[in-house]
């Protein structure tokens, strides 16, 4: 006789009758209701219990085994799969990367169906800069779902969202040009506007990010001939989590428009944020490059980026994106394109989403209260002096939890104002628990008044 299965049928809101099944399973294995080798509902009696279609349910299924949280045993039925747990002597809250939604079976059989389609004539030959007419092709498709709508032709795939920031920011702004973005900013940018020798300007920020009235404050200064871009992050900024609302992203493509200002966009977290705000390279296509990718969404092992350009800027970025790489990855583009058509970046996305708020709140809870501010995605920002986030930063080490450096998102070091990002995304979630009781501690002990802003 077949043992019943523990588990209490539900389904969770949003999307189609098979999604919404998906969600609430995979929400109850991340989140240890069902642990590995637990036996699941059989299709029929599932099906029944739900009001759903048979059909419904093997399709539901059919994804969960696809992305290896489930696996059916002939004759026993569908079971539970184990995950494999990451070990680390350290908590690392450092490194911004989503809690880890794929499997070995999921990216087994991903390898194995490209091995089947790869031939060795393909895969020994190169392919162009900007990726195969296919990869972008299914790229441009995944971002009209973000509300992008651009043709293949102007879709570059890179390697890895960084790699198209460095094209984008190296064919925007020319040597002598500025660089304008938010006073505290992704450190990644900052990176690369020294390495080009770029000048950067950091803006003030509030809770909906950029201030309007800092930019335009700093476009009604002279600019001496120098081209002035604008880098900036819409959706969940990194590292304070704000997102610019409809009216504020209009504001900001009005004075680019009014100063003739490029506009560089880093959108890699859209997919995370709400929904129905527009990236700024849709309110203003002829003067933005726009910046995206899946490892935020998918994993940091898939290196896709991509980068969205005007028709005007296609040449430009291109002889960047020529002069930083000679092809394409091959198979990471074929990985993409078989993810994208087959369901399983949207699936794991979905479930990313799920996990990043349930870590989201788990912060909030442990840590003490009005200490961070958080809007989605997988990261928590502690506004703070920099002095006390150094020192806080200098506590958590000793205690064995690593932070990202409090100066490496600053514009300008000198300038006072900092914070400490902590991701939480890595760490498996008793130990992230055990971090984020860590940095509470440390908190603590500095008293509110080294937290104040």
């Amino acid at each position: 006789m077949r043992l019943q299965s523990p588990w209490t049928p539900r389904l969770a809101v949003g999307g189609l009758a098979h999604e919404k099944l998906v969600a609430a399973l995979a929400e109850d294995i991340a989140e240890g209701i069902l642990p590995a080798g637990v036996r699941l509902p059989a299709h029929r009696e599932l099906a029944y219990q739900l009001g759903l279609g048979l059909g419904t349910v093997t399709k539901a299924y059919a994804v969960l085994e696809r992305r290896g949280l489930v696996q059916s045993v002939r004759g026993r039925g569908m079971f539970v799969a184990t995950l494999a747990a990451r070990p680390a002597s350290l908590i690392d809250l450092s490194i911004n990367v989503p809690p880890q939604m794929l499997s070995d079976r999921l990216l087994a059989a991903a390898l194995g169906q490209i091995a089947r389609q790869l031939g060795a004539d393909a895969f020994g030959a190169y392919a162009p800069a900007a990726g195969r007419s296919e990869h972008r092709a299914a790229m441009a498709r995944w971002l009209r779902g973000q509300g992008l709508d651009l043709p293949a032709e102007q879709v570059f795939i890179c390697h890895g969202a960084q790699h198209a920031l460095w094209v984008a920011l190296g064919a925007a702004c020319p040597p002598g040009g500025e660089i304008l973005t938010e006073v505290v900013t992704y450190p990644g940018a900052i990176q690369i506007a020294r390495q080009l020798g770029r000048s950067l300007l950091g803006l003030a920020i509030d809770a909906e990010g950029l201030s309007p009235a800092a930019l335009e404050a700093a476009l009604a200064r002279p600019a001496g001939g120098a081209r002035r871009v604008l880098y900036v992050t819409p959706t969940l900024h990194n590292p304070t989590t704000a997102t610019m609302g409809a009216g504020r992203r209009q504001d900001i493509v009005r004075l680019c428009r009014a100063h003739d200002v490029t506009i560089v966009e880093d959108d890699v977290y859209a997919a995370l944020g709400a929904s129905g705000l527009p990236p700024l390279a849709a309110l203003a296509p002829e003067r933005t490059l726009h910046v995206a990718g899946l490892s935020k969404t998918l994993s940091p092992g898939l290196r896709i980026g991509s980068l969205g350009v005007p028709a005007a800027w296609a040449a430009p970025a291109l002889a960047w994106l020529q002069a930083s790489t000679t092809m394409a990855s091959l198979i990471a583009g074929l990985i993409m394109e078989q993810w994208l058509a087959d369901g399983t970046v949207a699936s794991v996305a979905a479930s990313i989403r799920t996990e990043a708020r349930r870590r989201v709140v788990l912060a909030e809870t442990l840590l003490p209260e009005g200490s961070l501010r958080a809007a989605g995605g997988f990261h928590v920002w502690l506004p703070m002096p920099l002095v006390a986030a150094e020192r806080l930063a200098r506590q958590a080490a000793a205690a064995g939890v690593l932070v990202m450096a409090p100066d490496a998102p600053l514009t300008d070091p000198l300038g006072g104002a900092g914070g400490i990002r902590l991701s939480l995304g890595g760490p498996p979630i008793e130990v992230l628990k055990q971090g984020l009781r860590t940095v509470a501690a440390c908190l603590d002990g500095a008293g509110a008044a080294g937290r104040a802003v």
